[in-house]
């Protein structure tokens, strides 16, 4: 691979771990930055997501201290999760590559239009926390959907945080930031499964991968020290207006 390449694949992880530190929706950038390079979308899918999982790891740190309150939920879901993910990479698996590529601009404008509905969809959650407790009379409804979530998870990923605040909001009665961290874990451990997966599947790319978890663990770190001092809003619609475009694109090259 042409260094030029090389440096472009640092650049892009470094940005979408910037990005994921600070708003989310890195994969908005690093997943359409491979395809423009000429790697394989299911490739590119498969080594994005292992990519990326290292740097997941700081937002669930910085979070912590809300472990203890939300162990048991995360039990109880923990296993759907896994398999869900599973599940997800399973099917990105058994997807070819050319109907893959035509899912592609389908999958990248639903993960932009989620993060663009993500504010909407904390103010939900946030109007909805304290006025139901389903979790407690129907635990059925609250593993199925984090079940589906799941497997999209495995099987794309991106926007994935949304749909689990979505979820969980739906499901559970809890405080924001106590959900902020239920979210995170569920999401780690969703690509974390389909990257274990993924890592036996002969589809990685690995001298890649390993140029992009270094740039994703970079990135990560300086959106973590620089979230206090910037406005997430703002970094998440530059990251709608390159998702939207990278959509347009794609759409038309079908």
């Amino acid at each position: 691979m042409p260094l030029l390449n090389e440096l472009l694949i640092l650049l892009a992880a470094l940005v979408a771990g910037f990005i994921n530190a600070i708003a989310g929706g890195g994969t908005l950038v690093s997943f359409p930055t491979l395809l423009a390079l000429g790697i394989p979308p299911v490739v590119a899918n498969v080594t994005n997501t292992i990519a990326l999982v290292p740097g997941t790891i700081g937002g669930m740190w910085s979070q912590r201290k809300d472990f203890r309150s939300q162990y048991k939920r995360l039990l109880r879901l923990l296993p759907v999760s896994v398999v869900g993910g599973i599940v997800g990479g399973l099917l990105l698996l058994n997807t070819e590559e050319k109907a893959f590529r035509s899912l592609i601009p389908y999958l990248i404008l639903a993960a932009t239009l989620l993060l663009g509905f993500q504010v909407q969809v904390k103010n939900w959650v946030v109007s909805r926390i304290g006025h139901a407790h389903t979790e407690h009379h129907n635990p059925l409804v609250m593993f199925s959907l984090v079940f589906v979530a799941a497997i999209y998870g495995g099987y794309f990923g991106a926007g994935l945080g949304v749909i689990l605040m979505a979820v969980l909001g739906l499901v559970t009665d809890d405080s924001l930031n106590r959900l902020n961290f239920l979210k995170q874990a569920l999401g780690f451990a969703i690509n974390l499964s389909a990257a274990i997966y993924f890592a036996f599947s002969g589809k990685v790319d690995w001298m890649i991968a390993f140029i992009m978890i270094f740039g994703s663990l970079t990135g990560g770190l300086i959106g973590g020290r620089l979230a206090g001092k910037m406005k997430p809003e703002i970094l998440r619609w530059i990251v709608v207006s390159a998702g939207l475009i990278a959509a347009l694109v794609f759409f038309l090259k079908k």
